[in-house]
């Protein structure tokens, strides 16, 4: 080709269509894998199947080209020279993709992009205009014979320079964007590129000029776009899926997904039986149309598709679980089945995984469950409690005013007064106002965020009880429930006699309510730290005793103050009489051993009578009140040499 003024004599000779051939026989394989294997569609991909497009048109207009060339005929001469200017502008084109390609994969700024990326535009419309002008007026490329043609200008290699240059320049400039080995492969295409092109010039060959444009795009494909499957399972990973939720939400296209825990696998992390991964792949390939499957985790999968694609679903769904029932006596592993659609709230946020997971929670083995709005909605509150509750332990406010301290009163059964309570923790958050233990103790845990709020109630029932005592009231103590999660914390000690010295109450006025656990790990840190914080004057209360496992010989290890009888065993004793000596002779063997008994679920006289005579040193229950604000025990607590 003739830079500048110069002339050059060009012949068909010098091409061969092989080179152009094999462009588009790639380009075709690229747009077909695209298309059949899980890549994600998003804007950067879009962007990159068009680059595909134009490199495979700017082939076809160079096959056409140098076809025509070699007839050289009058009537096709002005075919010739638009099918050159369509092939040297696509080429413009492809370059100013690549361009814009790396501008959106490294999110350059506006400046940048008004700087670089806006003036390689404008240059690639001005190389575009000028390509067709020439045909027009006939510049720089005349047709003089069969298979030859006399070239005094050509515009395409300086076009071709400065676009490369922009190219460069930005992968060098910004390179620290990217990761090294996607930079290693770009630029290892990009020199294989330049290779091919000088060894084309040194031979006096036109014809793989297309094929240095295809190079790096493979390199973009293979780094940048490819979601590799588990060759076994014709899965993908949980990224995968969340990309096509992320697309799918985007372009406002509804899904349908089913989803199988096997809980064993999950579990254990075992691998999949042969006979379960071939059942699997024949699944996600037979039935919803256009469906993908995704790994989310080992026992874990979801076939995804979309609604639009499969308007009989309803009858798909149901051919599966038909399918999957003749499947199970092979291998009867325990399962949960999840079916449910796309919502809006859950995809803006592309959430579905921990749906799933709170979903999958509430079921038992071999449940098919269709979500409904309840589920989403239940697991919105969930997933805003959680939010609350991580906010509150980040903060670290031992007087955070979203943690609220209730305490019921204790009957002392010997003085008939009110001189001990249990502290109660609730929560009150700005969209859904009181929410109770039941509810959120459990997500604090799973959270590892209960300590943090163990630590504020302990902290505000300090300051109560130093209130109190300045006021003059008599207070024996005030328990307060830690969780036996927290007993694992070396912390845990430190962080408890921290918060009682600082409110300036005596340690003996605080108890700390336990439940005791069968594992072997948590017997062993409870037993250490509740010697350690013993010797400081903490008392221990061991709740729910008679609720599922109790081991006396623990127990008897174990230096507790008070054991509280759960009320199950206050409704035992009334069943009959050997299960009311039962429950007595219990209680009259921890009396003499001197412990005290507490009962919980005290609620009429009779239960308070039996208790009684079952040896009860302390009395709980809505009988004497229900749970209060812990400011309100002035109104059960009495002053000082005050009868009242």
């Amino acid at each position: 080709m003739g830079i500048g003024g110069g002339t050059e004599y060009y012949y068909f000779g010098n091409y061969t269509p092989v080179g152009d051939v094999l462009v588009i026989s790639a380009c075709l394989l690229f747009l077909l894998l695209t298309y059949i294997a899980y890549i994600t569609k998003t804007r950067t991909f879009l962007m990159f199947r068009f680059l595909i497009f134009s490199i495979m048109l700017a082939a076809g207009a160079s096959i056409g080209f140098h076809m025509l060339l070699s007839k050289a005929a009058d009537s096709a001469q002005v075919w010739i020279l638009l099918l050159r200017a369509a092939y040297h502008s696509f080429l413009y084109i492809c370059l100013f993709l690549y361009i814009a390609y790396i501008r959106e994969q490294m999110r350059l700024s506006r400046r940048t992009t008004l700087q670089v990326v806006l003036p390689a535009a404008i240059g690639t419309i001005g190389l575009v205009t000028f390509e067709f002008l020439s045909v027009v007026f006939r510049w720089g490329f005349e047709i003089i014979g069969n298979d030859q043609a006399l070239e005094t200008f050509n515009l395409f290699p300086f076009g071709y320079v400065a676009l490369t240059v922009v190219i460069i320049y930005l992968l060098i400039r910004y390179r620290k964007r990217l990761f090294k080995q996607v930079m290693t492969g770009v630029f290892g295409a990009s020199i294989l590129a330049f290779v091919v092109l000088y060894m084309q010039e040194k031979f006096d060959q036109k014809s793989y000029t297309v094929w240095t444009f295809v190079l790096p795009a493979f390199a973009v494909l293979y780094m940048m776009h490819s979601h590799p499957y588990n060759l076994e399972m014709g899965a993908v990973d949980a990224s995968a899926f969340d990309d096509l939720v992320k697309y799918s939400y985007k372009k406002k296209k509804e899904l349908l997904m089913m989803t199988m825990q096997l809980v064993l696998l999950e579990e254990d992390g075992k691998q999949y039986p042969e006979a379960i991964k071939e059942t699997v792949r024949r699944f996600a390939g037979e039935y919803f149309r256009g469906a993908t499957l995704f790994q989310i985790s080992n026992g874990t999968h979801v076939l995804a598709a979309e609604k639009e694609k499969n308007p009989n679903y309803e009858n798909t769904i149901n051919s599966i679980l038909n399918g999957f029932g003749e499947e199970y006596p092979k291998y009867r592993l325990p399962f949960k089945i999840l079916i449910l659609q796309s919502d809006d709230r859950i995809s803006a946020e592309r959430d579905y995984v921990s749906l799933i997971r709170f979903v999958e929670s509430k079921l038992g083995s071999n449940e098919v469950h269709y979500v409904t709005e309840e589920d989403i909605n239940e697991y919105q509150r969930h997933k805003y409690i959680q939010t609350q509750l991580t906010d509150i332990c980040k903060k670290g406010n031992l007087d955070d005013p979203r943690v609220h301290v209730y305490c019921q009163p204790v009957l002392n059964t010997m003085t008939q007064t009110y001189d001990t309570a249990e502290a109660l923790m609730r929560i009150v958050l700005p969209d859904l106002g009181m929410v109770f233990p039941d509810t959120f103790i459990p997500i604090a845990e799973e959270s590892g965020l209960i300590h943090q709020l163990s630590l504020i109630i302990l902290h505000k029932t300090c300051e109560q009880i130093r209130t109190m005592l300045d006021q003059g009231y008599q207070i024996q103590r005030i328990s307060v429930n830690f969780s036996t999660q927290e007993l694992h914390d070396e912390g845990f000690c430190l962080d408890v006699s921290s918060v009682i010295r600082k409110s300036g109450v005596p340690f003996g006025k605080v108890a700390i309510e336990l439940t005791e656990s069968q594992n072997e790990g948590d017997f062993v840190a409870m037993k250490s730290k509740i010697e350690e914080l013993r010797e400081s004057g903490v008392k221990f209360y061991l709740d729910d005793f008679g609720t599922g496992y109790s081991n006396f010989e623990r127990i008897m290890e174990l230096p507790f103050d008070i054991i509280k009888f759960d009320r199950s065993m206050l409704l035992a004793s009334a069943a009959n009489e050997n299960s009311e000596k039962m429950v007595s002779h219990l209680a009259q063997m921890f009396s003499d051993m001197d412990y005290a008994v507490l009962y919980e679920g005290v609620e009429t006289s009779d239960d308070e009578e039996r208790c009684v005579k079952m040896d009860a040193k302390y009395l709980q229950g809505y009988k004497y009140s229900k749970p209060i604000p812990i400011e309100q025990l002035t109104e059960y607590f009495k002053k000082e040499n005050n009868n009242t």
